[in-house]
């Protein structure tokens, strides 16, 4: 019963053995002889991945400056270029769940529950106005599969609000004076 010790697994040992051969080939392999990933590469390819989410074809054109918008001031009223940012803004963060063109039609939203808001369409749960979105932004939608990105840069969450706002077919009109009043103390 008690057998010869020096075969007692074995076989654990050679797994053991080969698995650590293997692991330090492949760390001298990616330290001395993988050339690694270009950035620029990397970069050059993004403008192409992101009009393929929006679904545009890449133009040969080079990359499409982007307004800076961190120093403005009044990012809560609407300018052409807050509204270009958000269409960047929102292909980078909310494209994924509401689709390239707000249609609640993205890859991840397929396995959501509840599906991922129309932006089209508009039916809101809450305000459909800019204060009622941004606070939808920042806050999220309890009991829902919208998350809050309340991380994201004030004027960058503003930007999505023109931006969602510009798509609708269902736009709630703004309470000027609520929005002159609550919006610059937003965070």
């Amino acid at each position: 019963m008690r057998g010869d010790q020096n075969d007692y697994n074995k076989g654990g040992m050679i797994a053991f053995v080969f698995s650590m051969v293997f692991t330090l080939l492949f760390f001298v392999y990616v330290s001395f002889i993988h050339k690694g990933v270009d950035l620029k590469e990397v970069a050059e390819a993004q403008p192409e991945l992101e009009q393929t989410l929006a679904g545009t074809e890449a133009a040969p054109a080079g990359p499409k400056k982007i307004a800076d918008i961190a120093g403005v001031q009044t990012a809560w009223i609407s300018t052409p270029e807050l509204v270009e940012h958000g269409a960047a803004a929102y292909t980078t963060n909310c494209a994924m769940c509401h689709g390239p063109k707000g249609m609640g039609d993205g890859p991840a939203g397929a396995a959501l529950v509840p599906k991922p808001r129309n932006l089209v369409e508009g039916k809101w749960a809450k305000s459909g106005d800019s204060l009622g979105l941004f606070d939808t932004l920042k806050n999220g939608l309890p009991g829902t599969s919208m998350a809050p990105f309340g991380h994201l840069p004030v004027n960058e969450r503003w930007a999505i609000v023109h931006y969602i706002r510009s798509i609708t077919q269902n736009k709630v009109a703004d309470n000027e004076a609520a929005l002159k009043t609550k919006a610059p103390s937003l965070k």
